[in-house]
């Protein structure tokens, strides 16, 4: 999946794919994490959010979404 970089202080870049509805999360410490069922409306609040990194603790951990990491 094509990942585009993003101007945040903990987020370093993202990537979705809307067929299936995967965000991958690549954070400046080098984890990068694969998140399901995420609507694609979800993503573009995360994109136009003020505060990606809090737009995103927020959010992604209080909907529970189904993750992994990725090595």
């Amino acid at each position: 999946m094509k990942r585009v970089t993003v101007n945040s202080s903990s987020l370093r870049a993202l990537g979705y794919d809307l067929d299936e509805q995967a965000l991958e999360v690549e954070f400046h410490n080098g984890s990068l994490y694969r998140y399901e069922q995420v609507p694609a409306d979800v993503v573009q609040a995360l994109l136009e959010a003020d505060s990606l990194g809090r737009y995103f603790n927020q959010v992604f951990k209080a909907q529970q979404y189904p993750y992994r990491r990725i090595d």
